[in-house]
């Protein structure tokens, strides 16, 4: 069946005036950073640090269950909000404007083995420029999975339910994997590139440090807790992996969230890119402590209008765009957590069977979505 096109009732005027529109409330943000920001985000790194120090400290003797319990949980946590909260919003450059040399973009390094560098170029440059365009954006689909019907089928993409498991619960190595483009450059002539190998290099030292320290050092501090701090920091880190795995797929994968075609994107201007912003995102609606937990990615589609914008603001900010969705007669996905993550789970295991012989494509996807 043809694909409807949710925004054909837009004229190119309308579309240039939403940018117009969503520039002026970015531009209210920026010009009313201060000193309430700075103090949110430096708050939030201390009561990290507390708490991964204080997790850490209980681990110690978490030979007794009680202990191992509480130490897991709050490490876990702690290592949650150092990747979303912290180190994804710092790394976005979201509080450079701080003139801050320990919490800024060029310098803050995080618990996670994929290279900070590495990751802005993948994720900051690559993923938040070509958002949805198939064959451009490596996290539609982590470079690994079948995510549109007009993928050719193949039956090795029946494995791909087992695979997205497996790589929820080691998604930091994941991660390091397609920041690295590991998939185009296993060939023996692209191993040999000197660039490849550099950034190779870096990968390791980067997974060896994280090694070091969460499955040598801290275990061996514990003394005769040893194993057990050892399996409760392993716990930790696949609590986290799962978590930003599933925030991370709320995002991008839901029902009524858009893939686009390359050639969608010729010729794009500023209001058609901040439109396929808004086609091809979804947020997770919840209470103030889900969305610091989410790193504020909860509100994914404002994340994807204004990455560089402070996450804290992103509530009041979501209230406006909203406003912009109704106003254009646009569909503003939404839902709660357990039902967000359904939908993507259900998207992944649909489009690991072949399509059915009727169809030829579907309304989630629309190839000439944004042409001029």
């Amino acid at each position: 069946m043809t694909a409807i096109d949710p925004t054909a009732h837009l004229t190119a005027a309308q579309i240039e005036e939403l940018g117009r529109e969503l520039d002026a409330i970015r531009d209210e943000v920026i010009a009313s950073r201060g000193e309430k920001d700075a103090a949110y985000i430096r708050k939030v790194i201390k009561a990290q640090r507390t708490l991964e120090l204080a997790s850490r400290g209980v681990l110690l003797f978490s030979f007794f269950p009680p202990a191992w319990i509480v130490g897991t949980a709050g490490l876990s946590v702690a290592k949650i909000m150092d990747n979303m909260e912290i180190g994804h919003n710092v790394l976005h450059g979201q509080w450079d404007w701080m003139r801050d040399p320990k919490i800024h973009s060029t310098t803050w390094d995080w618990d996670h083995v994929s290279p900070a560098d590495q990751w802005k170029h993948s994720h900051n440059e690559l993923h938040h420029t070509y958002t949805n365009v198939l064959g451009k954006d490596n996290d539609l689909g982590y470079g690994i999975m079948r995510v549109d019907e007009d993928q050719p089928w193949h039956p090795v993409h029946l494995g791909q339910p087992l695979w997205n498991f497996v790589n929820a619960c080691f998604f930091e190595y994941g991660i390091a994997a397609y920041d690295l483009e590991l998939g185009k450059n296993l060939s023996k002539d692209r191993r040999k590139n000197p660039q490849f190998r550099a950034r190779a290099r870096a990968v390791g030292r980067k997974i060896r440090k994280q090694v070091l320290k969460d499955y040598v050092i801290h275990p061996l501090l514990s003394g005769p807790s040893f194993l057990s701090t050892l399996a409760a920091t392993f716990t930790a880190n696949v609590v986290r992996n799962i978590w930003s795995h599933s925030v991370i797929m709320c995002g991008h994968f839901p029902k009524g969230v858009k893939v686009f075609e390359r050639q969608s994107i010729e010729g794009e201007t500023r209001g058609q890119w901040y439109l396929r912003q808004m086609m091809g995102s979804a947020n997770i609606s919840g209470s103030k402590a889900m969305h610091f937990m989410t790193g504020n990615l909860s509100h994914q589609i404002e994340h994807h209008l204004f990455p560089d914008l402070p996450s804290n603001r992103y509530a009041e900010v979501a209230v406006k765009v909203r406003a912009l969705f109704e106003k254009y007669e646009l569909d503003y996905v939404t839902g709660p957590l357990p039902k967000q993550v359904l939908s993507a789970w259900g998207k992944v295991f649909r489009l690991s069977l072949p399509n059915k012989k009727t169809e030829v494509t579907t309304p989630e996807r629309e190839p000439e979505l944004l042409a001029a």
